[in-house]
């Protein structure tokens, strides 16, 4: 009956799992940009380094995880398992109700586990700037905080929409030495062609990657950081799905349902990646992937090549994506905010590996006060998808009466996103389901491969 499902420092991962070594089917190469030809080291070596690369596109199963970036794990890992007692009870499910708590964690996010690997190989290559982009500024905090670790000064674009409204992200990106600006900004190029055609623009994901892009490009002590998407990042966010396992061993049990939110992908990766192995192998297992309606990617997104910015300066990959010049509407859950999704989830859905579930923010909000009031941890609003689905599941159990297992990862707390609590609680939220012509505007002007 223990709520806690603690781990010793001892266990956390020594190696980290690449999900590579095991798919049926590999993601499609990225291309150039300009040759549309696949990619090699030497055209991402001016934004990343080496190390990174390698980890990018390796299929060995197992990564070393270097002894430094173990010490600083250390702050907040192992990350506890909690069994959600009070939220079972709420709910009258039969259902087992757990999840992986990444809010433990200084940037109170999952967001370290690879801006600390990432800050490290950069130091090690010698790099003294780091360039990034933020949506709800888990990322970048995530980032600045490594960067202070590792003596790295860090450039944050930060989506101007998010930038005004989660003003204490910003302030504690600056905390740790962060600079951050708002973004479109009219520093770059990108970001002035942008605010040329739309002062107002409100940013996206997109807009920001090309601004930070576009800045480490252009400066020759300067590297790139992505905090989603890449196969290295992917991979480092494993550390979460590896104790689970072994949190579940522990206790004895597996989980039948894995839910995470979907933005990018790292989170849902962190937390399913180790399991995926498994049912990859043959055990029954489902895994759920959430988004928010208002950027419904894997929902409502084609399987294309697409660049992952919105100037078209990075590799094209092929992802489910709403276009790169999609600019979805403010939400409060800025870190979903998205054009398209990790090549490896997006080649794992297409598979019918994982599923994928889309909800308006009210309903999320309504679950996340409904955990908060039984749990006690405020989630933060990407996270709070995450929950929204997990009740579901836990109430689906109820109505067939079935126990089932459902584990959950609560990617951060939303501490510094009470505005948005405020805004619920006020009446103030609205849904936004995008029109589907905007969507198919948008993908009409997807490169053609």
């Amino acid at each position: 009956m223990e709520t806690k499902i603690m781990l010793s420092e001892r266990d956390i991962p020594k190696k980290w799992y690449n999900i590579m070594a095991d798919m049926p089917n590999l993601p499609r190469p990225p291309l150039h940009p300009a040759t549309k030809e696949p990619v090699g080291p030497d055209d991402l070596s001016a934004i990343f380094p080496m190390s990174l690369i390698e980890q990018e596109v390796t299929q060995e199963r197992w990564i070393e995880i270097p002894e430094d970036v173990l010490k600083v794990y250390t702050l907040w890992r192992p990350s506890p398992m909690y069994r959600a007692y009070r939220l079972e009870e709420a709910l009258g499910t039969p259902a087992k109700i757990y999840y992986k708590y990444e809010g433990v964690s200084p940037a109170g996010s999952h967001k370290p586990n690879t801006s600390v690997p990432q800050a490290y190989y950069n130091r090690e290559a010698g790099i003294r700037r780091i360039a990034t982009e933020t949506g709800a500024g888990q990322w970048g905090s995530a980032l600045c905080f490594a960067g202070s670790l590792y003596g790295i000064d860090v450039t944050v674009y930060m989506v101007k929409v998010s930038y005004n409204q989660k003003p204490y992200r910003r302030i504690a990106m600056e905390t740790w030495g962060g600079t951050v600006y708002a973004s479109p900004t009219d520093r770059t190029e990108a970001g002035r062609k942008i605010l040329e055609a739309d002062p107002d623009n409100p940013g996206s994901l997109g807009i920001a990657i090309s601004e930070a892009v576009e800045d480490a490009a252009t400066h020759d002590d300067t590297n790139y950081a992505l905090g989603s998407v890449l196969n290295h990042v992917l991979l480092h966010q494993t550390v979460i799905g590896l104790e689970a396992q072994k949190q579940f061993e522990q206790i004895g049990d597996y989980p039948d349902i894995i839910i995470g939110c979907c933005g990018g992908g790292s989170n849902l990766a962190g937390v399913s990646f180790p399991f995926l192995r498994d049912k990859i192998n043959g055990k029954e297992l489902r895994v759920i992937a959430v988004e928010p309606a208002s950027c419904p990617t894997l929902t409502k997104g084609e399987f294309r090549y697409d660049f992952g910015d919105t100037a078209g300066l990075t590799p094209l990959l092929m992802m489910y994506t709403l276009g790169h010049d999609f600019v979805p509407p403010g939400i409060h859950a800025g870190g979903l905010r998205y054009h398209a999704d990790a090549p490896l989830v997006c080649q794992l859905y297409h598979d019918g590996l994982i599923e994928a579930k889309a909800y308006p923010q009210t309903t999320v909000f309504e679950a996340a006060i409904q955990f908060s009031r039984t749990e006690g941890i405020i989630p933060a609003p990407e996270s709070a998808h995450a929950v929204r689905a997990a009740i579901d599941e836990a109430l689906v159990a109820r109505e067939e009466g079935k126990e089932k297992t459902i584990l959950f990862n609560l990617s951060g707390h939303g501490y510094l996103d009470l505005q948005a609590y405020a805004d619920y609680l006020e009446g103030k939220l609205v849904d936004y389901e995008y029109p589907e012509e905007k969507i198919k505007e948008a993908l009409s002007r997807l490169p053609v491969i």
